[in-house]
């Protein structure tokens, strides 16, 4: 039986999937938003006010999920870059490595690639590039490769997984690095795409990589009506 939103408590969030048509299809939301999977179990994210206080966008924070939540998540994922014959998963730091391994896990690999943002003694400095993410823009932090895990990508068909797409700040970022170790991704894969923000950042270099992204649901902006937000017509 369908119902409308009822508040929930912070810490209740990715918590749970519901069955699919748990939740009224709606245009205007006001505690939280509903997300559609593929197979129609929905996933109640919360809202998050942007600075401007008209628009907001909604939050998944990977890494709090349950692990059912996760591994759903992943699942979906594997499922849709599968057509890719991926050889090689790379997961982008912090919240993308959660996704990452789970979805090689879900893959059948036996392991994967993290990238990081913290420099081990051995790294190469010529293996790193600058790296931002919209939540955390106030820090400065570099993209690392660890070199020993190079044989494990040249050549080979990668797949460059991150949490969330919103800016796509820090896809860019990946890909530069990739691009230094003579490596380009076949797919880049997400949980969720953050709005359509993204789409202008990663084609900015003139390749369409935007044609190589898939997520396993999209999000909106979200528009400031009343006591709540809408979906913008």
């Amino acid at each position: 039986m369908e119902r409308r939103q009822d508040a929930m408590q912070p810490h209740d969030f990715w918590q749970e999937l519901h069955p699919p048509h748990s939740f009224l299809a709606e245009r205007e939301y006001r505690d939280f938003y509903v997300a559609e999977l593929p197979d129609g179990c929905q996933l109640q994210l919360p809202i998050r006010v942007l600075a401007d206080g008209e628009h907001a966008l909604a939050s998944l924070i990977i890494n709090q999920a349950s692990f059912a939540v996760q591994e759903a998540l992943a699942e979906a994922l594997a499922a849709r870059i599968a057509a890719y014959d991926i050889e090689v998963v790379a997961g982008l730091p912090t919240l993308g490595l959660t996704l990452a391994s789970a979805v090689a896990r879900a893959l059948g690999h036996k392991r994967y690639v993290p990238l990081g943002t913290s420099r081990k003694f051995w790294y190469r400095d010529e293996l790193s590039v600058s790296l931002s993410s919209i939540t955390t823009p106030n820090q400065e932090k570099r993209l690392y490769i660890d070199p020993r895990m190079l044989p494990l990508l040249e050549g080979k068909r990668v797949a460059l997984i991150d949490d969330v797409i919103s800016s796509g700040a820090s896809i860019v970022s990946g890909l530069a690095l990739a691009a230094s170790c003579g490596i380009e991704p076949v797919v880049i894969g997400a949980a969720m795409l953050q709005s359509e923000r993204w789409r202008a950042r990663v084609d900015g270099g003139g390749k369409q990589w935007s044609d190589r992204i898939v997520g396993v649901f999209s999000t909106p902006i979200l528009q400031k009506v009343g006591n709540g937000w809408r979906i913008p017509d």
